[in-house]
């Protein structure tokens, strides 16, 4: 008995010892409060911006705001709560604090608004994917701080993909948009943290940057590894392995080619159409042999989204291995299969793309090739999937230097 039960303690021991300490627990934890002493803060956060215990930033400081002075607090898109002002001026209900929008129409935060701030705190929890904004605001946060001589600390966060997938197209400058902005891969493998160090040296913007790192974070860690609890980044990013789906599946959507889950319980973990056959399209998914992943034939009818009401089949994708997977190959190998299985209905779903989609489509991938490929050739998916593969493998290398774990 005593043997089992030093067994399990040492087991506790273990899993208390490698449980991932946010940017934000070492930031009050470690003393760094007192670098705030005499200044006025600002904080770009949401509701994601929680620490361990889920006791949101804001809160914290607010109540720790003792030596200094928080002023204003800044929301990207979905707003403060999670939901979207687009511009609107709204108070934090508990501190009576100032929320500046930082999506709509200003997305960067003006002179009025970093009026006599002398700090800004970063602590939002990102999704691991370019196109995703809330790395593009962080972007716009350090370029008009340094502007200003605003000191900006960076309070780090796990990529819940891990830090070690590398996938998909990088950023060509002509598309540059709010859903891509930096010339990094789609799945870039890099935590908020490393992201701001990144941006500040490639792009030269100069910012008074600090990096509160976390504690107990390696490559390897998916989110669920993490022991933390998930806050959804959004409404369609309810899971902490959702990221991983969003990354496989976000750009069908973009074309309008299939269901991707929107409007169903099981966002971006399942494409569907009225006229795919499940049992046919999983057999020839499965047979490409992709790693980490399996195809399970599936049949569902959207609440709400694109056939809504009507009975769809498609697959529901299956993670077997976070490791090898990679989301964009997934992506595109769906794609690819769509049109070789039914040509007829994928014609027919291109044709009524609008230039605005299109447009989307491409910033969303960073590219016009890629689009190209879907409309004008036949075979395509390994075209897709080794599409700037060099400049990928380049990135690795560039970003070695950035990486803080």
């Amino acid at each position: 008995m005593k043997a089992i039960l030093t067994f399990f303690l040492c087991l506790l021991i273990t899993f208390a010892e490698s449980k991932v300490e946010l940017g934000v627990d070492v930031f009050f934890k470690d003393g760094h409060l007192s670098s705030l002493k005499n200044q006025n803060v600002g904080l770009v956060t949401n509701h994601t911006g929680v620490n361990a215990n889920l006791q949101p930033t804001a809160d914290l400081l607010q109540q720790y705001a003792t030596d200094f002075s928080f002023v204003a607090i800044f929301a990207p898109e979905h707003g403060f709560q999670g939901l979207s002002y687009a511009g609107e001026h709204v108070e934090h209900s508990k501190s009576k604090i100032p929320i500046y929008s930082l999506h709509g129409k200003t997305r960067r935060p003006t002179d009025e608004m970093l009026k006599n701030i002398d700090v800004l705190i970063f602590d939002i929890q990102d999704i691991g994917s370019r196109s995703y904004t809330y790395i593009s605001t962080l972007f716009f946060v350090m370029e008009e701080a340094a502007k200003r001589g605003i000191r900006v600390i960076v309070l780090d966060r796990p990529n819940p993909m891990g830090g070690k997938i590398v996938d998909g197209p990088m950023l060509q400058e002509n598309f540059r948009s709010f859903i891509g902005y930096i010339n990094v891969p789609y799945c870039h493998g890099m935590t908020i943290g490393e992201l701001a160090k990144y941006f500040n040296q490639e792009y030269r913007i100069g910012c008074r940057l600090e990096v509160i790192c976390m504690r107990g974070w390696k490559r390897f860690m998916t989110f669920k590894d993490t022991g933390l609890f998930w806050v959804p980044t959004s409404p369609n990013i309810p899971e902490s392995d959702t990221p991983f789906f969003y990354a496989s599946t976000g750009l069908i959507g973009e074309l309008g080619l299939t269901n991707i889950g929107i409007g169903y319980t099981l966002p971006f973990k399942v494409i569907g159409a009225p006229w795919i056959k499940a049992q046919e399209f999983a057999k020839q998914l499965n047979s490409q042999n992709i790693p980490g992943v399996k195809f399970l034939p599936f049949a569902y009818r959207p609440f709400y989204g694109l056939f809504k009401g009507r009975d769809c089949q498609g697959v529901r994708i299956v993670i077997t291995d976070y490791g090898q997977y990679k989301p964009l190959t997934v992506q595109y190998l769906l794609i690819g299969m769509l049109k070789s299985l039914y040509p007829k209905e994928v014609g027919k779903r291109l044709a009524l793309i609008d230039s605005k989609a299109k447009d989307m489509f491409c910033k969303a991938n960073g590219n016009e090739e890629i689009l190209s490929y879907i409309t004008k050739e036949k075979y395509i998916v390994w075209k897709m999937i080794s599409f700037q593969e060099n400049e990928r493998n380049a990135f690795v290398e560039k970003r070695e230097k950035y990486l803080l774990y």
